[in-house]
């Protein structure tokens, strides 16, 4: 018997969208190194005033280590805090997904692209480094720009890239204009936004699922779903398991491929699904939460943090489940995992988050128990919701 279909040994994942250090990220090549980096540091005096940007090049004439240093010693890698910076060397080379981790936090990374590759680039066209023998690197040219005294494209380049007449062409000395199209590329590449609605289940406080109670005329699914989807592009309830599904909703769902987590499960079960969008979440249990707030939220959404949150109703530590999740904010949910940690609200406290305040703090007063539930209910029916 002859098989066609190539044996799959490990299970298929949903992966993110990522280049070789980030998912943003511009090589720029076709010019000697030192005008590239010069030509980084313009853009990143701008650039950097509204996104977090990071260089990479290579120092081939750098000497060797200095002999005082750890490295010197045996050591694998050094940290020296410099007070206004801090300074890692490491013996060991990174890999692909070693620096994808390093660069995780980061908008957009330049690239020297005359020592590295990138997935997408900025290429310069400068008879002191022609790019003949670059060229299976130009894989998506985002920008060309021209040096002084050139002004056409090569007709190598013409025939090597096929939607070159697409791409813009400017003068390498026009910084704003290089930085408006860099800016524009980013704007673009901005993750789209889903819902999750994080449906709880039965509490053993509540004697109930709490996803099921009608404050407002239809179960709290139902209402935090239609608040959700009207921001959001696609909106997801989140369930513990099969057996929990409220068939009937007819609603999208996404199962606990993370179980035994609570809300942490639900989160990365969603990214798991999921990894290259932002998910807005929030919980079941917020009966006086309203369109508006949420609405407040995704307004100030900061795509540059992991995650875009309120103080919660003490005004002590974020809350954690009427949050904005970026898709950085998957790999730092694992690591947080891997260390023991399955607390959200612990993610936010320890990350770089943009934390706003609530315009009305009283709308995450949750509800946990009966007694609670009547008198919301009553309170909401005295004010005609």
């Amino acid at each position: 018997m002859i098989f066609t279909m190539a044996h799959q040994k490990h299970s298929v994942v949903t992966k993110p969208v990522a280049g070789q250090f980030n998912r943003n990220e511009l090589a720029i090549l076709g010019t000697p190194c030192g005008k590239i980096r010069n030509l980084a540091n313009q853009l990143t005096d701008i650039l950097s005033r509204n996104y977090k940007v990071a260089y990479i090049d290579a120092d081939h004439k750098a000497p060797q280590v200095e002999p005082d240093a750890a490295l010197s010693h045996g050591a694998c890698m050094e940290l020296t805090d410099r007070i206004s910076y801090r300074s890692i060397h490491y013996q060991q080379q990174f890999n692909t997904f070693e620096n994808r981790m390093l660069f995780n936090s980061q908008d957009l990374v330049l690239v020297n692209g005359n020592h590295f590759i990138a997935h997408s680039q900025i290429i310069i066209i400068d008879p002191a480094k022609p790019l003949e023998k670059k060229l299976d690197k130009l894989t998506d040219v985002k920008l060309i720009l021209l040096t002084e005294n050139v002004t056409e494209v090569p007709e190598f380049l013409k025939k090597h890239i096929p939607v070159i007449d697409t791409i813009p062409v400017l003068n390498v000395n026009d910084t704003p204009g290089i930085v408006e199209i860099i800016t524009n590329y980013l704007i673009n590449r901005m993750p789209i936004l889903h819902g999750l609605v994080l449906a709880g289940g039965k509490s053993e406080r509540m004697q109930a699922d709490k996803g099921s109670i009608a404050y407002h005329g239809r179960s709290q699914r139902l209402h935090v779903h239609q608040m959700l989807n009207a921001i959001c592009q696609e909106t997801f309830v989140s369930y513990a398991s099969e057996h929990n599904i409220h068939q009937e909703e007819q609603l999208p769902v996404i199962t606990d491929s993370f179980t035994g987590l609570g809300p942490f499960g639900g989160i990365l079960s969603a990214f798991r699904s999921n990894p290259n969008v932002a998910w807005l979440t929030v919980a079941c249990d917020l009966p006086y939460l309203s369109a508006s707030t949420l609405n407040y939220l995704v307004q100030h959404r900061n795509p540059s943090k992991i995650a875009t949150a309120f103080m919660d109703a003490d005004q002590r530590f974020p809350e954690p489940l009427v949050t904005i999740w970026e898709p950085r904010s998957y790999l730092v949910l694992l690591q947080f995992l891997s260390l023991g940690y399955s607390c959200p609200r612990k993610v936010l406290i320890n990350a770089d988050i943009a934390l706003l305040q609530a315009p009305q703090v009283q709308e995450f007063i949750n509800v946990n128990n009966p007694s609670e539930k009547e008198a919301v209910l009553q309170q909401l029916k005295e004010q005609g919701f």
